[in-house]
């Protein structure tokens, strides 16, 4: 298989990930679209790095799904938190948390 078919795959996995995070005002939607992105990305790596014969490209990805775990334990967080004050869940009525 082509590395084509998995760049479209990472394309397509990217644009409903970017269109749910614009869409969706719920904050764990958008996490999930989130790591949704991030995992099309990795996948388009991997695949410029299979194509090219590069070993670098897994090292990378490995790095990128370190960060992107980071990423939801802090949104998970902040998401308690919003629960524990009764703020509504919602990312337009969000603006309580600024301090």
């Amino acid at each position: 298989m082509g590395t084509t078919w998995y760049l479209v795959l990472s394309a397509l996995l990217f644009a409903i990930g970017a269109g749910g995070v614009l869409v969706r005002r719920s904050p764990l939607v958008i996490l999930l679209c989130l790591e949704l992105m991030l995992n099309s990305a990795n996948l388009a790596l991997l695949a410029f790095g299979r194509n090219l014969g590069n070993a670098d490209a897994q090292v990378f990805a490995m790095i990128v799904m370190v960060v992107a775990a980071c990423e939801v334990v802090v949104g998970l967080g902040l998401i308690v938190a919003m629960y524990r004050r009764r703020i509504p869940l919602d990312v337009d009525e969000a603006r309580e948390l600024r301090g």
